[in-house]
């Protein structure tokens, strides 16, 4: 019986270690990387909290190291996905009766071992299988998913008790219930935050989760996986399906007790999801809630008055930090005639001292992107800039697979505002920059605005507070986060909720309490102490 109200530890966002030499953190991080460097890794499915092999396996393999065997993975067929499914809704009831601070109380319980036990652990799962740095390891699969844990936590009591007015004899109250059915999560490979707050969010909140990780970063989802399962998570809440969009993803969406989606990647896919749904509607038991954030083409927009060291450190640590595989990376920029002599200098000036290479040496700020396919596809579009006349590269522009997916941190400058490397997402490290004529600062707004489907991040540089105010007004619709005299990525959660609209997604602000509204069907619940005795009002006397 729940004889309180309970009220959860409050939130702070979680320190960020720095890993300077001879540190603690970073002699628990190296440990943790020969560990996991030195085995092979056999990682299962999880369906009702056993684990599955289906003998349908994949290769992990660094993406800085292709020759380097982490282990293997085995892939979800048509029967998993189904025995999946069926587990999910047969554990679902339970789960979504049981106390929610008994619910909550797990996911507590992960962030403080993800914060102690499992922070080298996941970090180190984190830089082998998706090549991140140490630095942004950190910031992702410790400080950014312990967040995630904590804050969900703080808003799913904040939501519960936004409850409605009663009239005097009447109690009014709202009940918060959990979908009905299944929330289908579909996470990315570039952060591992992500993956673990697409899923633990909807099961706070008493949802049950089939989750089907990146084939790219299987390896970091098992390790959250043996989290939550050593946090006391019930089996069958979140079942883990590795495998392909084809095996997992359609049987899920054809589904007729698919509840939601909870999806970050790309554009197409997430189209075609919303499509698939919409063509079978009629099907459902519920309408599925739909949240989405796929792509981004984030901006960096210079005033005459900005300030230039600031301005140039912000378009390094923006466009290159984990090899621009952010959604919210910057990849393209406008830097006013008037500074960009001293802009160009100094940015090619520091572009040229960035290390590339393996993200075991710490002294690397790059490592290499995600896998072949995104390797050829960056390099169809440098290529492309070396043979065209409206574009050149002023620095980088080198590209080597031979060990592992390498590409150098590159810079464009194009005379053409709307270039194919203005407008399209690459997702890869590079930046396309164009110069405007001071006097056209309010119309290459309008550009910028107009050039991009989408409208996930971006920011504006500037002295003049005139300036920011109008930047304000004329790119109101083209970020969802915008962001004054700093980087457009680097959300923080509870700080800066997350999301952008137009082709970036349904900007349902990871990181908030908007989210978890989402995943939850509210029931009003109203009782009358003392009701009428007929049916007569005092009018008809």
């Amino acid at each position: 019986m729940n004889h309180c109200i309970s009220q959860s530890p409050t939130p702070k966002n979680e320190p960020v270690l720095n890993y300077a030499p001879d540190s603690l953190e970073t002699k628990d991080l190296k440990t943790s990387l020969r560990a996991l460097s030195g085995s092979e890794t056999e990682v299962p499915l999880v369906i009702n909290g056993k684990a599955v092999r289906t003998g349908k396996t994949e290769t992990i393999t660094p993406p800085h190291k292709q020759s380097h065997k982490l282990g293997h993975y085995h892939k979800a067929g048509p029967e998993e996905v189904k025995a999946a499914i069926s587990g999910a809704l047969a554990v679902a009831k339970d789960w979504a009766l049981m106390p929610y601070e008994a619910r909550a109380a797990i996911f507590l319980k992960a962030a403080e071992l993800l914060s102690t036990k499992y922070r080298p652990i996941l970090n180190a799962a984190t830089m082998l299988g998706q090549s991140k740095s140490c630095y942004q390891a950190e910031i992702d699969s410790a400080c950014e998913l312990i967040d995630f844990l904590r804050f969900n936590v703080h808003f799913q009591e904040q939501m519960y008790s936004m409850q409605p007015l009663s009239a005097p004899g009447i109690w009014n109250r709202m009940e918060y219930r959990p979908l009905e059915g299944f929330v289908f999560a579909v996470t990315p490979f570039n952060f591992t935050a992500i993956a673990g707050n697409l899923t633990t969010s909807a099961a706070l909140l008493g949802n049950v989760v089939v989750w089907k990780p990146a084939s790219t970063a299987v390896y970091s989802g098992h390790f959250i996986m043996k989290l939550l399962e050593e946090s006391g998570l019930p089996p069958g809440v979140i079942q883990f399906l590795p495998g392909s969009g084809a095996d997992v993803g359609d049987l899920c969406i054809k589904d007729r007790n698919l509840a939601g989606v909870h999806f970050t990647g790309s554009t197409g896919v997430f189209q075609g999801i919303w499509k698939n749904i919409g063509n079978q509607i009629h099907q459902y038991r519920s309408y599925p809630r739909i949240v989405g954030e796929t792509g981004g083409k984030d901006f960096v927009f210079a005033h005459p008055s900005a300030d230039v060291e600031g301005l140039v450190a912000a378009i390094v640590r923006g466009a290159f930090e984990y090899q621009g595989q952010k959604c919210s990376a910057a990849s393209r920029a406008y830097i006013p005639k008037s500074i960009w002599k001293e802009v160009k200098e100094k940015l090619v000036a520091e572009v040229k001292t960035i290390k590339v290479g393996d993200i075991a040496d710490f002294t690397n700020f790059m490592g290499a992107v995600i896998d072949k396919r995104s390797f050829e596809n960056i390099r169809g579009y440098i290529d492309e800039v070396k043979k065209s006349s409206d574009a050149e590269i002023i620095v980088g522009g080198k590209c080597n697979d031979e060990e592992g997916y390498f590409i150098e941190p590159t810079i464009i400058e194009t005379k053409n505002p709307v270039y194919r490397t203005m407008s399209e997402e690459i997702f890869g490290p590079v930046m396309t920059i164009y110069v405007y004529e001071d006097n056209k600062f309010e119309e290459t707004l309008k550009i910028c605005d107009e050039t991009s489907p989408y409208a996930l991040t971006g920011c504006i540089w500037a002295q003049d507070r005139a300036a920011i105010v109008i930047a304000l007004k004329k790119l109101s619709q083209s970020a969802g986060n915008f962001y004054i005299n700093n980087k457009p990525t680097g959300a923080v959660v509870g700080q800066q909720p997350f999301g952008g609209a137009r082709g970036s997604g349904t900007n349902d602000k990871a990181g908030s309490l908007l989210n978890l509204l989402r995943w939850v069907s509210v029931r009003t619940v109203s009782e009358t102490f003392t009701p009428p005795r007929n049916y007569r009002y005092p009018y008809m006397a």
